[in-house]
């Protein structure tokens, strides 16, 4: 998922979510903004948010946003 060349990488998951992943984190100064974005992620029902969205920090270092599951008729997720 691009992550190897741009380490520390962080992703975020949940069920029925769109996933994200942010590559070249800094420990100490990115922490802020992870909170920052864990908190809204949390609040999305769908996990979908655009870049204007992210913490200025990560704006930068996201590697990938992954789509939620697809539904379809008869798949209730």
């Amino acid at each position: 998922m691009a992550g190897c060349a741009r380490p520390l990488t962080v992703a975020f998951q949940a069920p029925g979510k769109a996933s994200y992943l942010f590559g070249s984190i800094d420990a100490e100064a990115d922490a802020g903004d992870l909170l920052r974005f864990a908190r809204l992620y949390a609040s999305l029902a769908d996990g979908w948010c655009n870049s204007g969205q992210r913490p200025p920090r990560l704006a930068g270092k996201t590697l990938a946003r992954i789509p939620g599951p697809a539904k379809f008729p008869g798949n209730s997720r």
